[in-house]
């Protein structure tokens, strides 16, 4: 037995492992070289898609073609080329089951070529064995969160798709190696994801776009109160994220502010992050602007330190520790 001081956790072991492994890749491509000074880009995107035009490389989900790809491509340099500009330098990449399923290689990819620029968000599929000895593997590789969702299965509304017996060693796993679960839910999951938080307290919780709040251009109270009921958790946290899909769904997004305002009070700046949701983002009358903007420029209520964890210190937080 080791004296107690001289005992290292799994938790730090996983962590220390993911550090050496990422300090190892690759980091001589063009992209990496022009990255502007930190001081210029100090803003963490924490979610966005991205995904290449080749398939042949990294190959599409079943029955999905090239034709299916909008837009055609979207890669990691088309995605820095606009969020640069705007003052972000480290990006959240989200794996997108639309088109790649569970295959998180292009986003693995990226991390490799850009170690310090970029984390993942994958996807394990909590139907096949032992998925927490496959997020274990991926943490090296810059996968520090994992999405979680019922849309990927039939039918799209199983109500015990949170108790599987899978997705509950996805849970386990996550409070041991400090990777965060990730839900792309509906304001009508937040009862179970709440219950899920209770019996799982020490498991990284990030709930993405508002659970989807006001995606119907309603913003209802009583679906905020229970997002809002989340912040007892101490570990959960919710993304600022997809203006374009809620509310009015175009710019500036003001009307989202007092849902924005009511979840600073409850959570606490350090537990709120912006992000964009790139490419989605930036398509019709919605821009990467208008997003990061509303964060960056016009909540009068938050300080200028409180802006620092809403842009940058709460993702990086959550999924750049290793």
């Amino acid at each position: 037995m080791y004296p107690a001081d001289l005992m290292m956790t799994r938790r730090e072991a996983l962590a220390v492992g993911a550090a050496v492994g990422l300090t190892a890749l690759n980091t001589s491509s063009p992209l990496h070289a022009q990255t502007k000074p930190a001081n210029e880009t100090p803003w963490i995107d924490a979610h966005s898609h991205i995904w290449p035009p080749e398939t042949d490389k990294f190959p599409l989900a079943p029955g999905k073609t090239k034709k299916d790809l909008n837009p055609s491509s979207f890669t990691d340099d088309e995605l820095m080329a606009i969020a640069r500009p705007e003052g972000v330098g480290r990006v959240v990449l989200i794996q997108h089951s639309v088109y790649h399923l569970f295959d998180n290689s292009y986003l693995i990819d990226a991390v490799r070529r850009h170690p310090k620029m970029f984390r993942v968000q994958g996807m394990v599929d909590d139907q096949q064995p032992h998925p927490g000895e496959t997020m274990k593997k991926l943490l090296p590789q810059g996968v520090t969160g994992f999405r979680i969702t019922p849309f990927v299965r039939e039918p799209k509304d199983q109500p015990a798709w949170l108790t599987t017996p899978g997705m509950i060693e996805m849970w386990k796993t996550c409070a041991e190696t400090r990777q965060a679960m990730c839900l792309l839910i509906n304001a009508s999951d937040l009862p179970s994801t709440d219950k899920m938080c209770e019996q799982h307290p020490d498991t990284p919780v990030v709930i993405d776009h508002f659970a989807r709040i006001g995606a119907d251009g309603q913003l209802r109270a009583e679906e905020i109160k229970n997002l809002c009921r989340l912040a007892r958790h101490k570990h959960t946290s919710v993304k600022l994220s997809a203006y374009y899909a809620l509310g009015q769904k175009k710019p500036t997004h003001d009307e989202l502010i007092p849902m924005i305002k009511r979840l600073f009070e409850a959570f606490g700046p350090q537990r709120l992050m912006w992000a964009s949701d790139c490419p989605y983002q930036i398509q019709g009358a919605n821009n990467y602007k208008a997003s990061i903007s509303l964060v960056r420029d016009r909540l009068d209520f938050v300080s200028a330190e409180d802006k620092q964890w809403l842009l940058a210190k709460t993702a990086e937080k959550f999924f750049f520790y290793a």
